[in-house]
């Protein structure tokens, strides 16, 4: 299912090679590995295909993302790539997974706040994302939590292979930070690592206790407007804080039964 990539840039090979060794940096490079490392746990990820990346800090115009070829479980801090938006590795060794470029270069490229894109084909969203109609109910407290930040792209055209795709996605995107790709997965958008991540872990606990809410054979009855927008406000005011908290805790976990990940 995954692709290798080619890139169709003909620009000259990167001469100036910016500085990418500062502790900012490799504190991305760490929390990006543990999310990968966690998302794994949980099952989130499916084989070599999905993807996260993250705008490098310091450098809006460079994107770290995961190599081609390699599951989340085995992935760590130092050998997560530095992709440009042309196509060229920048540092790293390997290459990109084809859509991983075409759909988050594009991303980061077309949306500036989007400085994290976690895309998965985690399997309650993805259930959800092939169903008639908007795929969350929100009819759960958890998800309260993405009310009135969704989006549902309608218009699967197969295999992101090249920038049109990604470029249609991210029009598709609107002011969304959640958006449910209809038969294909989910992509979360966000502004630090730990947002991306909290984001990702509730969405798929949400859309899982919606499935089994829809497997009883009863109505699912959604919350009123009113208490969802007020429900949503209240979790908003501490969510950057709880995400930040929440990402310590998994690496806390990770450092304790594999720590490798921070290598």
């Amino acid at each position: 299912m995954a692709h290798s990539f080619s890139p169709t840039s003909t620009s000259a090979p990167f001469t100036n090679r910016p500085n990418l060794e500062n502790e900012q940096i490799w504190q991305a490079r760490v929390d990006l590995a543990a999310c990968f490392r966690m998302a794994a746990r949980h099952g989130l990820e499916e084989g070599i295909c999905n993807h996260f990346s993250a705008v490098v800090p310091g450098h809006d115009d460079l994107f770290l993302v995961n190599p081609y070829g390699y599951a989340f479980r085995e992935l760590t801090a130092s050998n997560l790539l530095v992709c440009d938006f042309e196509g060229n590795v920048i540092d790293g060794s390997g290459k990109p997974e084809a859509t991983a470029f075409y759909i988050h270069a594009q991303i980061h490229k077309l949306i500036p706040r989007a400085k994290v894109a976690f895309h998965t084909h985690m399997p309650y969203a993805t259930a959800l994302s092939m169903t008639e109609g908007d795929p969350l109910i929100f009819a759960g407290q958890t998800a309260l939590k993405f009310y009135g930040r969704t989006a549902v792209d309608k218009n699967y055209n197969g295999l992101a292979l090249d920038e049109r795709e990604g470029d249609r996605i991210a029009g598709a995107i609107g002011d969304a930070d959640i958006v449910f790709m209809k038969h294909h997965g989910v992509m979360v958008l966000a502004p630090t690592i730990a947002e991306a991540w909290d984001d990702l872990y509730y969405l798929e606990r949400a859309c899982q206790v919606q499935c089994l809410a829809l497997s009883t054979g009863r109505a699912v009855n959604p919350v009123s407007r009113q208490i969802a927008e007020a429900t949503y406000s209240e979790m908003r005011e501490g969510d950057a804080e709880s995400a930040r908290l929440h990402l310590a805790s998994i690496r806390r976990t990770l450092d304790l039964e594999e720590p490798i990940y921070r290598t």
